[in-house]
């Protein structure tokens, strides 16, 4: 029930320590408070006055009242804890995501992954919090308690102990089918979560294709999964609460019959047996309220589970080198660099090829030639298996390197549109950018009648469920952004104008071509027309490059490129 993973966290050590000392003190109070009513009860049916009982009424009080600022002051301290490893968690999480780039998000899903981050941290926290206090209170309180009855009664306390292991291990068979159950719905939620997000972004495409309403109806068969898998879940929750109260409310009651039975046969007197039944429901009440939370306890515990495989896939070590701001003089080379998303099936292997200065360098293939895991490396958003990367004279084993990261602008096939204005969008890279600077940008992306279009021009919001664009509007954000960052000098396109029509591909090529002027770049594409713009051509087929040069000498040799062209034009 506890992730051996809690251990690890910073300062569980000294929560633990605080946890039991707190734990301790309130199981004195509670025994405190039960001997200081049944004085007063006792004495009050012997005949005492009222008036006597007043020191006796206010201990009970005293103890009532650190009993509740024990559990107040716990839940102080578990909520600003949990709420902090949380936090750090989260970090973590996302810092891992980031560096591991898009082949976590690959393995695990966009909606799993968002809703891990999102849903599943506060899940986390509610388990720090939750676990932590039932336990060291499971752990203490019980045994304080029973020892107080042992102490009044050993043949009660006898009792009590033997149908503690009983109800916990009958609490242990219902866990275990809890945990199952708990797995299989967590399993569900992943796939809803990956199902619905995925489904989402492609709504356009489905419409389309007149697909929605079948996507529809399988979104809502996957709800209904989860829903199936949730009400299994439930009813094993509630039956192990059901069974947990049943055996504690009968176990007290076998208890208070014999304690009866005593009294009248005169062999126990009314003060032990008082005392022994307020504190049987105190012994039993730490399980009921771990029962009552169980639930919600492997909820956090599997969101745990998933957030570590995360954080333990194991990193490439990368060394870390000084890159200089590329120029003209500047020198990249690469040496076998391999790459492979399953083990044993590479998907680029034995990459060579040297790039200097100020030059555009097209990357073709058919689709599954591994242009995009290329562009994926040159980024840093993947780390080869095996590489050796020269930049000028500095060697590393991976471009995720921060100095290089900095120089680059990366515009894919579908540039992501943030949720706010357009001149927010805009500006992404630079926002200190000037009126005069983006209007610029503005012309140069060929925006300037989608912001005439736009009832409040620039400052109309736009993303994530405000106004839709099209895709050449999105091509031609990512334009304008790229055009106001002068500072970094590498360009990574990877399939920019795959999903356009010919009508704006070519407006848009126009426009691009400037913007690639005294820089590095890099073009992923399989649009024959690109290949006349490019300095050097990277032929790609089944993750090699199978042939290089200019576009002259690709075509005088007649070789892989001529059988691509071929390929290509017959598509």
């Amino acid at each position: 029930m506890i992730d051996k993973k809690l251990m690890l966290l910073p300062g569980i050590k000294k929560i633990l320590i605080i946890l039991t000392g707190l734990a301790l003190l309130q199981a004195v109070a509670i025994v405190g408070q039960a001997c200081f009513l049944s004085t007063s009860i006792v004495n009050l049916w012997s005949g005492a006055g009222i008036t006597a009982q007043i020191k006796w009424v206010l201990l009970f009080f005293l103890c009532f009242s650190i009993r509740h600022l024990v559990n107040f002051y716990r839940e102080e301290l578990l909520d600003k804890y949990s709420a902090e490893q949380a936090g750090k968690i989260r970090e973590k999480l996302l810092n891992k995501v980031f560096r591991l780039g898009p082949l976590v998000i690959q393995s695990t899903g966009t909606g799993n992954t968002t809703t891990m981050a999102l849903e599943g941290i506060d899940q986390v926290e509610d388990y720090l919090h939750l676990i932590l206090a039932k336990v060291t209170t499971l752990m203490i309180v019980p045994w304080i308690v029973l020892a107080a009855i042992f102490y009044y009664d050993w043949e009660s306390a006898a009792f009590l102990l033997g149908i503690f292991p009983v109800i916990i291990i009958f609490m242990i068979v219902l866990g275990y089918a809890a945990q199952s159950r708990a797995d299989r719905q967590y399993a569900s939620y992943q796939m809803l979560s990956n199902h619905f997000v995925d489904s989402l972004r492609g709504i356009d495409t489905l419409k389309y294709f007149g697909l929605s309403k079948d996507y529809v109806n399988s979104i809502f068969k996957t709800s209904e999964k989860f829903r199936k898998a949730t009400l299994n879940t439930l009813k094993i929750a509630i039956l192990s609460t059901f069974a947990l109260d049943f055996f504690t409310t009968l176990s007290i009651a076998v208890v208070a019959v014999f304690l009866g039975l005593r009294l009248i046969d005169g062999h126990m007197i009314l003060y032990p047996a008082l005392t022994i039944l307020i504190l049987s429901p105190e012994y039993f009440l730490p399980i009921r309220d771990f029962s009552s939370d169980y639930h919600a306890t492997l909820n956090g515990k599997n969101a745990l589970s998933a957030i570590n495989k995360i954080l333990d896939i194991p990193e490439s070590v990368i060394s870390p080198i000084a890159i200089n701001r590329w120029s003209n003089s500047s020198r990249l080379e690469i040496d076998k660099l391999s790459f492979s998303y399953v083990e044993n099936e590479p998907a680029l292997k034995k990459i060579d090829f040297l790039v200097t200065g100020y030059k555009k360098v097209g990357i073709i293939g058919l689709s599954g030639s591994g242009k995009s895991t290329l562009i994926n490396i040159l980024s840093g958003f993947l780390n080869p298996d095996e590489a050796l990367v020269r930049f000028n004279n500095e060697e590393t084993n991976s471009f995720a390197q921060k100095n290089w990261q900095k120089q680059l602008i990366y515009i894919p096939q579908n540039p992501y549109i943030f949720k706010g204005t357009l001149r927010d969008n805009i500006i992404f890279y630079q926002p200190n950018s000037t009126a005069k600077q983006i209007e610029q940008a503005v012309n140069i992306g060929g925006l300037t009648e989608l912001v005439s279009e736009l009832p409040n021009g620039l400052d109309t919001q736009i993303g994530e469920g405000a106004r839709a664009l099209s895709g050449g509007q999105a091509q031609r954000i990512a334009l304008a952004r790229a055009f106001l960052d002068k500072q970094r000098k590498i360009l990574l396109f990877d399939e920019p104008t795959a999903h356009l029509d010919i009508e704006t591909e070519v407006e848009l090529k126009e426009r691009m071509l400037p913007l690639m002027e005294n820089h590095l770049v890099f073009f992923a594409t399989h649009r024959l027309h690109w290949m006349r713009e490019m300095d050097l051509i990277l032929v790609m087929d089944k993750g090699r490059i199978v042939e290089a040069g200019t576009l002259d000498e690709l075509r005088k040799s007649n070789g892989a490129f001529a059988e691509l062209t071929k390929s290509l034009r017959r598509i």
